[in-house]
């Protein structure tokens, strides 16, 4: 062991003249590991909003959107989905109808968007979350035994699958019957009337996205042609890619492969605002919490200055025995370092804990104080999500130790300074 880091943690070891050293010594490990135990946590559930959200929106949402640029709806979509189907990087297509409506039961009456599946392609490219209730199957035919039970009511034969939230808001159960109210209008002897028409909820589904969970119901492609009177035609198509950070090259390959009318839009497009607004939040929180260990770093200055206050005829002996500017530059450097080093440990090592646990160190604080981090009707997501980025770690403990070796030059230097003469000359 090299002797100036065997003096350096000598003189970590404080006397009882020097518990004041001490305790700010204590202060600037604390500080150190509150700061990268804090970036560390902060980041993982940043970073896993991000991931939840993206997988989510991914979930529910396809990669690349193909519609038609203001034309209308798209007539020839089979045709579109075969051109598609042979570029490289697309994986599945299914054609979709989104629209808006109104949804009326006996409790009340709310907006809603309605999305149209085609049952047989819809599942190989986005993915509806849990179905709670009831069956997707039951979108395109409902099962005779159950269709029985709405006979006398005339209502017809067709499924609608709703979210969780609109459920329970509206006191929606399964097989309830409810009215769509089309926003689209058709001429009658007495006027123009919106298109209305009755449905049998066959499916509750969850997708842990309040948003989507409210608002969104499905319906069989037919059904809703058919409710529409739209004919053979859609919104337009859904398309899922075998990489989806690829998808904005993919996108353009099928925009070019169309042409003029098709307008396509990829996932980072259509949630840009969102994701843009995730990664700024996540770097001002990244220079926030790097002022605690600032702080900490101005602890390290402070305790080694005051070291080197009292240590003033040490280090006069040593350099007097033959010891160079240097070797007490590094006893002191040695010194605020291995205070950088136990305090980033500890830090990586409570940070890493809870990130990973976060879920249940949640749910304790919940218990505990009967509040909840995330309610559902106001955030996007209904859990506190995490992943830990080792790389985020590794930049945090590299900046740390840098920050901590910059605040021992000062203190260091004045040290390596200190004329042995002018010091021993009163003693």
């Amino acid at each position: 062991m090299p002797y100036e880091l065997f003096i350096s943690r000598r003189y970590l070891k404080a006397k009882r003249k020097q518990m004041f050293v001490s305790v700010i010594t204590f202060i600037s490990v604390f500080g150190i590991f509150l700061g990268v135990a804090a970036l560390i946590i902060v980041l993982a559930v940043m970073n896993g909003f991000e991931d939840d959200l993206r997988t989510k929106i991914l979930g529910i949402k396809a990669h690349v959107e193909v519609t038609t640029d203001m034309t209308g709806p798209m007539k020839n979509y089979q045709q579109v989905r075969e051109k598609i189907t042979g570029i490289k990087g697309v994986v599945a297509s299914t054609p979709f109808i989104y629209t808006q409506a109104m949804i009326r039961n006996g409790n009340g009456v709310t907006g809603i968007v309605i999305r149209a599946l085609d049952t047989q392609s819809a599942f190989k490219v986005i993915n509806l979350g849990k179905i709670r209730e009831g069956h997707l199957n039951y979108l395109n035919k409902i099962p005779q035994e159950i269709s029985l039970n709405y006979k006398n009511d005339g209502a017809p034969p067709e499924g609608i699958i709703i979210g969780k939230e609109m459920a329970r808001n509206m006191g929606i159960f399964l097989y309830d019957t409810v009215t769509i109210i089309s926003p689209v209008s058709i001429p009658t002897p007495m006027g123009m009337v919106p298109l209305m028409g009755k449905f049998v909820v066959v499916g509750i589904f969850e997708s842990g996205f309040y948003e989507y969970d409210s608002t969104l119901a499905y319906l069989s492609l037919e059904s809703c042609q058919k409710f529409l009177r739209a004919g053979d035609t859609v919104t337009g198509i859904d398309i899922k890619v075998d990489d989806i950070y690829k998808a904005d090259v993919i996108a353009r390959k099928i925009q070019s492969k169309l042409g003029f009318p098709f307008w396509t839009q990829n996932w980072m497009q259509m949630n840009k605002n969102l994701f843009s607004a995730l990664k700024l939040e996540k770097r001002v929180m990244f220079i926030i919490l790097s002022l605690i260990v600032l702080v900490a770093a101005f602890n390290i200055i402070s305790a080694l200055i005051m070291i080197v206050m009292e240590k003033n005829k040490d280090i006069a002996i040593l350099k007097s025995m033959g010891a160079t500017s240097l070797s007490v530059m590094k006893i002191f450097i040695y010194q605020g370092m291995i205070i950088g080093v136990i305090g980033t440990i500890l830090g990586c090592i409570a940070g890493i804990a809870v990130a990973l646990n976060i879920q249940q160190v949640s749910l304790f604080v919940e218990n505990i104080f009967h509040f909840k981090f995330l309610p559902g009707d106001v955030y996007y997501l209904s859990e506190l999500p995490s992943k830990v980025n080792y790389g985020d770690i590794l930049i945090i403990v590299a900046g740390t130790l840098l920050i901590c070796f910059l605040s021992t030059i000062y203190p260091s230097f004045r040290a390596s300074q200190i004329d042995p003469a002018e010091a021993l000359r009163y003693e």
